[in-house]
């Protein structure tokens, strides 16, 4: 059963990283970027140009993804089964406005998981007694090193 706290996770991080594996038994680790909660026990991404991820899963459909906060190192991972409905099967235009993507309409293959575990990730920062204030404020502050406000300001 999915927490408050993890769909607020995965509805503000959106992003996820999906792990799959070959038919000859390789690892496969995509982002994808369309995530949403569907119910308690259901997430849903739009497959828009990974045709590995789809072919992996009709192979095998065990699935796990994980979502985390970069800037508190923390986030969930979730483990299930993948169920595919293709653009054209009565499903999907059901559950494509769930997904609330600006490429929508290039979705081809709506990839519905039905969470069998689910357990947090967090940073050993956190063993070493780091609290998420601080761990917030030094990520936000690699990330403006990065990132210059100029950068911002094209």
């Amino acid at each position: 059963m999915l927490t408050q706290d993890m769909k607020r996770v995965i509805a503000e991080q959106r992003l996820g990283f999906v792990a799959t594996v070959a038919p000859d038994g390789t690892p496969n680790v995509s982002p994808k970027g369309t995530f949403a909660v569907l119910d308690d026990r259901t997430i849903a991404f739009g497959e828009i140009r990974s045709p590995g991820t789809i072919r992996n899963l009709r192979a095998n459909p065990r699935i796990e993804v994980n979502f985390v906060d970069v800037f508190v190192r923390k986030g969930y991972r979730f483990a299930g089964l993948a169920t595919m409905i293709d653009r054209g099967e009565a499903q999907f235009e059901t559950v494509l406005p769930h997904l609330q993507s600006a490429f929508a309409h290039r979705i081809r293959t709506i990839v519905m998981i039905t969470v069998t575990k689910a357990l947090p990730l967090t940073s050993p920062s956190y063993d070493d007694g780091k609290t998420e204030v601080e761990l917030r404020r030094a990520w936000t502050a690699r990330l403006r090193k990065l990132q210059p406000q100029e950068r911002f300001e094209e």
